[in-house]
């Protein structure tokens, strides 16, 4: 429905916009500023790293529930799960090594990390997700009700809560392999 409203009645966008709630405006703002701080080297203790991707996938369950609620419930966890394991796992294969630059500071329980746009992007592709979905469905409500719209959503959100996911297994991995007491 965005696809056609954007194409055929782009005046609706702006519509749209500002009927936003401002909360979601201070949301994605504070959500760009978490994202913008990983673009930039910097330190940052363990469970602050474990933190976000955590943190993510707890909002993604949540816009699963307040979008779809306990209908196509379980379904749609499952898919989410099932997805975020997949992506997480071919992330993996892909590159099991933490990024160059990256190190763990044992002593200090610390790590310096490069800067990168991609915790920034899996950020905002969360935030879009959850924002048009809330978009379509205020437009289209019965698509609440529609099981495989919740499962293209839930995988959608699971492929990006894996990467991130991934992210910090590489980190976790490289604890386990600098401090062996945390295996």
């Amino acid at each position: 429905m965005l696809i056609h409203i954007a194409t055929h009645q782009p005046q609706m966008l702006a519509s749209i916009v500002q009927g936003t709630p401002s909360w979601v405006w201070y949301l994605l703002a504070t959500l760009l500023w978490l994202g913008l701080s990983q673009t930039l080297p910097r330190q940052a203790g363990l469970r602050r790293v474990l933190f976000m991707p955590l943190a993510l996938a707890a909002f993604s369950a949540w816009g699963l529930l307040s979008a779809f609620g306990a209908e196509p419930g379980g379904g749609a966890l499952a898919v989410w799960l099932l997805a975020a394991g997949a992506a997480a796992l071919a992330s993996l294969a892909l590159r099991g090594t933490p990024p160059a630059g990256v190190r763990f500071d044992a002593q200090a329980l610390r790590f310096h990390l490069p800067g990168s746009p991609v915790p920034l992007l899996l950020i905002l592709a969360i935030f879009l997700t959850k924002y048009l979905v809330g978009v379509e469905l205020a437009l289209q409500p019965a698509l609440g009700h529609d099981g495989g719209f919740a499962l293209q959503v839930a995988a959608l959100y699971g492929l990006f809560n894996g990467l991130l996911l991934a992210r910090a297994a590489r980190l976790w991995h490289l604890v386990r392999r600098t401090r062996p007491a945390f295996a």
